[in-house]
């Protein structure tokens, strides 16, 4: 590995190449360390070489390569890499449940899943951003249920409880009056298959306009919408379940009894069973229930089967973290399917908490047991909520507390980035007014060896980028770039803070032109890795905050 050690005093790299060397070679490490400091010493793109115990080795970059790195940061593809080299990928997030608004831990979702196809888009690959509808099963029956009571009601003909199973909230009643709008009293006297059909698809529609609505308050937009009603429909599980028999990788058998869990509804009987434990999963899944249908999973192999066909290289999932124990047996059929040829990688989304005041927000009577994704965009804002939502790795819960992100302090993680961008433009107006007869001047006219060593954290800072973009697009980690930026930011505010004690520390030095040239020409650089990172991270450039 090399990489920047985590103290900078050791430092601007680190590498435990002397200890991997030393064990092939059974040798003492740090005697090795030592033969490969003194072949360093000898390059005068190393300076500065120590060695640590066990074994590591520390080294400087001479401030000549940093400030030779300026005039690429000032370029608009600074970071910008081929990683992808083209490859074809999908990234699949959100897919809700079609029955209802979407709440604080799908924008979670809805914001990682959105910025990593940014993120590898921006690395060269060829992204296709999909979002999969599960319009089949029992939930949209409820769903369907759920509205024909509402309308019931609109008609005054509801005489019973509401459904003990159904879905709560008052969202339901607006699409229950489209449906008393457009066609009256025709459904209220039907049997429940006359109108079951229509309830399903003129419920699934209007939940997915909601549900369109949300994501577009957040500025997330799809290119593929996907249904499972159609891949059933068109008899794609079918297909896929003669692809596994023909691979001989499915059979009748009988699952053994779960361990851990109550087993109290669980009977023996024979089922048809995909061999997932072939692909590293830890049983048989079965893929058709006792009625004959077939199982969601039988359903979601249908799905990925026609991701592989329409050519996808890679496949990222963003699931929910209750669904960690799908991964398995998702990732073996693709496995199955593709010969092994095909990646799929899960992103778990662990839970958001939102907090009002200390206290978790209480539940929007309009839309059910949780807060809807709107009424968070409108307290703080689009801005606000992207940013928020990256400043924890996904797999870790989430605190979103209103009252901090309002707050115009460096509490507030969203304010101290946006911040720091809209004090560099404030930098650049006082420098207009310092020089009102001068012009900043191109690089290639700016004497960055006048940059001092105080100046070296921001320059290193910057250099970073292209580093911390592979990092996050190959580990598929979007909030490094948030984490990025958090850090930039530090480091600037830090160095003006620096300014105000220390004249010869500010950017703007009235007596110092060419000074003034080498450190806003650095500024300048800032800004443009700031705009790269927020036009990833899908957020707005500020050069003002009222």
């Amino acid at each position: 590995m090399v990489e920047p050690p985590k103290e900078s005093a050791f430092g601007d790299f680190s590498t435990n190449i002397a200890m991997v060397l030393a064990k092939k070679k059974c040798r003492n490490p740090l005697d090795e360390a030592n033969r490969i400091r003194s072949k360093l010493l000898e390059n005068s793109n190393f300076e500065k070489v120590e060695v640590k115990n066990p074994g590591f080795i520390n080294w400087f970059v001479p401030k000549r390569i940093i400030i030779g790195h300026i005039p690429y940061m000032l370029n608009k593809n600074f970071g910008k890499l081929d990683l992808g080299k083209g490859k074809s990928i999908n990234v699949e997030f959100v897919s809700a449940n079609p029955t209802g608004s979407l709440h604080a831990g799908h924008v979670r979702g809805a914001v990682s899943g959105d910025v990593l196809a940014q993120l590898l888009n921006f690395v060269g690959y060829s992204v296709t951003k999909e979002y999969y509808i599960n319009d089949a099963g029992k939930q949209v029956e409820i769903l369907a249920k759920s509205v024909y009571y509402r309308y019931l009601e609109e008609l005054g003909k509801a005489n019973s409880a509401f459904l003990p199973e159904g879905y709560p909230g008052e969202y339901l009643r607006d699409t229950a009056k489209k449906i008393v709008v457009g066609y009256g009293e025709k459904f209220a006297d039907c049997h429940e298959f006359e109108w079951m059909d229509f309830f399903k698809e003129f419920a699934i529609a209007d939940m997915m306009n909601k549900i369109r609505e949300d994501l577009d308050v957040l500025a997330v937009r799809y290119d593929v919408f996907s249904s499972e009603k159609e891949l059933i429909k068109n008899r794609a599980v079918d297909r896929v379940i003669d692809i596994l028999a023909s691979k001989d990788l499915i059979y009748w058998g009988t699952l053994p009894r779960p361990k851990g869990k109550d087993a109290e509804d669980w009977e023996e009987r024979k089922q048809l069973l995909f061999k997932s434990t072939l692909f590293g999963d830890d049983v048989d899944r079965p893929l058709q229930k006792s009625d004959g249908s077939w199982t969601y999973f039988a359903s979601d192999i249908a799905y990925h089967m026609d991701k592989i066909s329409r050519g996808f290289d890679e496949m990222v999932n963003f699931w929910g973290a209750d669904h960690g124990g799908y991964v398995r047996r998702v990732q073996a059929a693709v496995s199955a399917l593709s010969d092994g040829q095909k990646k799929l990688d899960v992103k778990l989304v662990q839970l958001v908490k939102l907090l009002e005041d200390g206290h978790e927000a209480k539940m929007s009577k309009r839309v059910g047991a949780f807060v809807a994704a709107k009424d968070i965009v409108d307290k703080v804002g689009k801005d606000a909520v992207r940013f928020i939502m990256l400043t924890r790795r996904d797999d870790v819960p989430l605190d979103f507390d209103f009252k901090k992100i309002v707050e115009q302090s460096r509490d507030n993680p969203v304010f101290y980035v946006q911040y720091a961008y809209a004090r560099s433009h404030s930098i650049m107006r006082l420098f207009d007014k310092t020089f009102p007869t001068k012009t900043l001047p191109p690089v290639t006219n700016v004497n960055l060896e006048l940059l001092d060593d105080c100046d070296m954290l921001l320059m290193k800072t910057m250099a970073d980028w292209p580093r911390q973009v592979l990092l996050a697009a190959q580990k598929r980690e979007p909030h490094r770039i948030a984490f990025f930026l958090s850090e930039l930011a530090a480091v600037f505010h830090s160095f003006w803070n620096q300014g105000k004690d220390n004249s010869l520390l500010r950017f703007v030095i009235q007596d110092d032109f060419e000074k003034t040239c080498s450190r806003l020409t650095l500024l300048k650089a800032m800004q443009n890795v700031m705009e790269t990172a927020f036009a990833i991270i899908g957020i707005t450039p500020r050069e003002e905050l009222r």
